[in-house]
Formats: C-alpha cells, structure tokens, sequence
C-alpha cells in the first residue's frame, strides 16, 4: 500500500510540471465578486533573454456567470519603461459551444493569451495590474484572476 502511494504521488508531480511556465499567480477573490476597486499587482523577473514569451490572463468564475466575456484593464511595467495600460475583451463563452475554459462540476478555468505574438522580454522586473471594467461593480461569480508568462516551446 505504502508502495501504491508513493508511485501515485510521484507520477502526479512528474505530470504536473510543466517547466515552459516562467509565472504564474493568480489573486483569489473570497467573496466570489471582484470589485474595480481590487486591483492585484504581479511581478517577477525575466533573465532568459533569448527565449520568446507567450502572456496569459487567467480567469476563473462560477457558471453563475451572466455574460459572455470579461473586459480587463492591464497595466504593464517593463524594464527602463513607462507604464503601458491597455483594455482587453477577453471572449469566456460563445453561443455555439458554452464557456470555452476547461470546467469541473460549476467552476470553469479559463487561460487567454493576451499576446498576439510572442515576446521578446528585455532582463528585469516585470509588473502587471490586472483590474475588471465591466458595467457591473462587484462583478459577481468570479473566483480568480492572474497573469501566466510561458516560454514559446522551440
């Protein structure tokens, strides 16, 4: 039995890493709602310059959700650089297939790219603001949100 149990938990940190991920966190939201007024900073640090980077926004809600997507405003801080704000739509459902995030029991997980293409990151510090604009304040059903930095795989 005590055999079965380590080969179990080995097999599930074997196939749980993922070593392209660089960063990622996300901020929990324990009232189920995020107000505009939270808005979760992240930071880390690039070093491996000659790699490409793909940037994530991940988002998990309840299927309580009432709208179809979520609309973000992100803030990056780049290295030596001013701050760069932008707004996003990012799609969570359509009509045709539901909610397009991976999804157990009413909890449905959602990772978007919010880069086109990949990125050149320059060595430093990195910031990201992550802050929801949608008409509704707190925005209900919603469990989580952060930022994912991959490496492009070769």
């Amino acid at each position: 039995m005590k055999q079965l149990l380590v080969s179990v938990v080995f097999c599930t940190l074997l196939f749980s890493c993922d070593t392209l991920g660089v960063f990622e966190k996300s901020t929990f939201f324990p009232e189920h709602s995020w107000s505009s007024k939270v808005q979760p900073v992240y930071t880390f640090t690039i070093t491996d310059t000659a790699s490409l980077y793909h940037i994530y926004a991940i988002i998990r809600h309840e299927d309580a959700y009432r709208y179809n997507n979520i609309w973000l405003r992100i803030t990056t801080k780049a290295p030596s650089d001013t701050a760069k704000t932008q707004q996003i739509n990012l799609l969570l459902a359509d009509n045709k297939k539901g909610w397009l995030g991976t999804g157990m029991d009413d909890i449905y997980d959602h990772r978007i790219r919010i880069t086109r293409t990949p990125q050149k990151l320059r060595p430093g510090n990195y910031s990201f603001t992550l802050q929801q604009i949608m008409r509704e304040d707190p925005l209900p059903a919603i469990l989580n949100a952060g930022i994912r930095v991959e490496k492009v795989q070769p």
